[in-house]
Order: C-alpha cells, then sequence, then structure tokens
C-alpha cells in the first residue's frame, strides 16, 4: 500500500520557493525558513501571493510532486503536474462506461450509498456522545430518513433517481447539522449549506476543508491512472473534475464534516479567527487557516481499518485506495466498487 506523504502548505503571502539539491526551499523575505526533501512530499498546496520557480516546478513534476495554487481563501487557481501515470485502457474502460447510464448508475448508487451511510453515522455518532446536548428527536428522525434512502438505493434505480436520492439526504443531513454543534453555538450557527461564497463560520470550514479534501481525491485518482474529470454521478462538465467529485462524496462526512465539528466543539477556532466582507462572504483570518491545516494533517495521520481491505493505514491513504478499488473494478479485477463505509 501507498505510504503516506506529507503535504506542504504555504500560506504566508509573499513566499517564495525554489530548487536546491535535492530539496525544496521556502524563504520568506529572502530568509529561508524551511528545507525539504522532495522524497518526503506528496504535494506543495500554495495559499494567495506565493510563488515558485520555475527550476522548483520542472524537479517537482519529475518526483510527481503537485503543486497546487489556490486563492489566499482556499479558492482553486491551478496545478501543475507531471505526465498521467497509469495505461490508456484503464481511462478508455472509464469513459465508456461513463457514456453508459446503467454503468454510471450502478457504480453511483455505491457512492452514494456510502456519503449517505457516513452522514448517519456522523448523526449516530452525535446521538450517542453527546445526547444530553442535542435535539434527540431531530438527530433520530434524519437518521432514520438516511436508512431509508439506502434502503432505496439498494433496487437498481436509474441514475436521475439516484442523483434525487442523494439530494433529498443532503437536505435531511444539513438540515440537523447545526443540532451537531454543542458548543459556541451563537458564533457557529449554521442555517443551511452555502458557498461560492460561504456565509458564515461554519459554511467558510466546510468548503475550506472540502477544498483540501478536493486536492487529496484529485490526486489519488491521477496517482493510479484515472482521469478525475470524467464521472459517473457528476457528470462532465468543462473546468469541473467529476470523478474526483464522485469519489470525495464518500470522505465528506467522515473527514472535512467531522473535523469541522471537533474544532468548532473543542474550541480550537473560535470566531475572532473569521471575518466577514460587505459582500457576506465570510473569509478566515491566517491563524486560523494555519490552525486548521494543522488538524487537517494530523487527522490524515490518524489510524483506520479500511472496511473492505481489512487493512490498517492512515486516513489519508484512503483517498487513494479507493482510488486504487475504483480503477480495479473498471479492470474487471473486482465485481462492483466497495465504497468506504464508516462504522
Amino acid at each position: 500500500m501507498k505510504k503516506l506523504l506529507n503535504t506542504l502548505f504555504v500560506t504566508t503571502q509573499g513566499a517564495y520557493l525554489s530548487k536546491e539539491g535535492e530539496t525544496v526551499v521556502v524563504k520568506i523575505d529572502g530568509e529561508v525558513s524551511l528545507r525539504l526533501p522532495v522524497h518526503t512530499l506528496g504535494g506543495i498546496v500554495c495559499f494567495g501571493q506565493v510563488s515558485c520557480s520555475p527550476y522548483l516546478m520542472g524537479f517537482c513534476a519529475e518526483n510527481q510532486v503537485a503543486i497546487s495554487f489556490l486563492t489566499e481563501n482556499g479558492g482553486f487557481l491551478a496545478k501543475v503536474q507531471g505526465p498521467v501515470s497509469g495505461n490508456v485502457l484503464l481511462r478508455r474502460e472509464q469513459y465508456r462506461r461513463a457514456d453508459d447510464l446503467n454503468s454510471s448508475a450502478s457504480i453511483a448508487r455505491a457512492v452514494v450509498t456510502g456519503k449517505i451511510a457516513n452522514c448517519r453515522t456522523v448523526v449516530q455518532r452525535a446521538l450517542r456522545d453527546h445526547q444530553e446536548k442535542v435535539d434527540a428527536d431531530a438527530l433520530g428522525a434524519a437518521s432514520q430518513k438516511l436508512s431509508n434512502a439506502i434502503r432505496r438505493l439498494q433496487s437498481e434505480a436509474p441514475l436521475d433517481i439516484v442523483r434525487g436520492i442523494e439530494g433529498e439526504s443532503a437536505n435531511a443531513y444539513f438540515d440537523v447539522f447545526d443540532h451537531l454543534v454543542t458548543a459556541q453555538k451563537n458564533d457557529f450557527r449554521f442555517h443551511e449549506r452555502n458557498r461560492r461564497p460561504p456565509l458564515d463560520n461554519v459554511n467558510c470550514l466546510l468548503s475550506f476543508l472540502y477544498t483540501l479534501l478536493m486536492h487529496d481525491v484529485r490526486s489519488a485518482l491521477e496517482t493510479v491512472g484515472l482521469d478525475p474529470a470524467v464521472g459517473f454521478l457528476h457528470r462532465d462538465r468543462p473546468g469541473r473534475y467529476s470523478l474526483a467529485l464522485d469519489l470525495m462524496e464518500e470522505f465528506r462526512p467522515f473527514i472535512a464534516d467531522r473535523l469541522t465539528l471537533s474544532l468548532i466543539n473543542l474550541a480550537q477556532v473560535q470566531a475572532k479567527g473569521f471575518k466577514k466582507k460587505e459582500s457576506g462572504a465570510v473569509w478566515m483570518e491566517d491563524d486560523t487557516r494555519k490552525t486548521v491545516l494543522v488538524a487537517y494533517q494530523k487527522r490524515k495521520q490518524e489510524e483506520i481499518e479500511h472496511p473492505f481491505l481489512k487493512e490498517k493505514m492512515a486516513i489519508g491513504i484512503l483517498p487513494y485506495a479507493q482510488a486504487l478499488l475504483m480503477a480495479r473494478y473498471l479492470r474487471g479485477d473486482i465485481d462492483s466498487y466497495p465504497p468506504f463505509i464508516w462504522k
């Protein structure tokens, strides 16, 4: 199984990254702030006014270290990477399955089942661990709706029905998400999911963590040779990484949503770390963003037993494991795609 490598997040504005020998060097105001051997890195993510030398970009591309450029608040701008790995036969099979609505529906049902099951587990764990702090009736009703949705997905539902079930389940889940916030309620009130831009502190955290998760999932798909732009649940759209969005669905509740709730409920982030613009958009202060990045990295280092592979691995390896299982399914090595279901 692939080894979990570090992701270098650079948030200091004006930082400059360059190559020295086999290392990546980060300079701030002309002074060396950090040196890291390239073999320890799985990716580099630059936020805002961060620049890289052309030699470093080429060096990273040769060593399969992708460099992503984001806005200061986490919006994706561009990515520099080397040649796509894997063979053309795998990608051609991916395109054939994506063009077949029945095949797409089969994969989409698995992906959505994984997402809904993991949403239900988030709700059920809140009921178990914080019963005295939450609205048990509301969470219980949401859990039942999610269970009903999973049962509906057991039939050979066409793609449009699968997408409808996914939408209904997302509404049921986010309708009770505010009940999962058990601390700092006045500062972290959640009314509904909104993005581009996020309009409150909770949505700001969710959107930022989804961006980080998207980076990891897209990289995992490219590593096993799949095209992250051609999906099954999410259909083709210029500029959209549909397969990455598909695979990401299983991890949103388990990684991003749970981390958002932990950061709030444990007071690791506070309202003073967020600012609202005149447009209503909410963004994170630099210190808060660094806190979230550190927490995300620590979360990725935690270990879990994969429910299908029955192998212990770091959480940060899970996107790669699922990308590998997707590739195996498309090649015909396994009978169906097994989604990641957290228990």
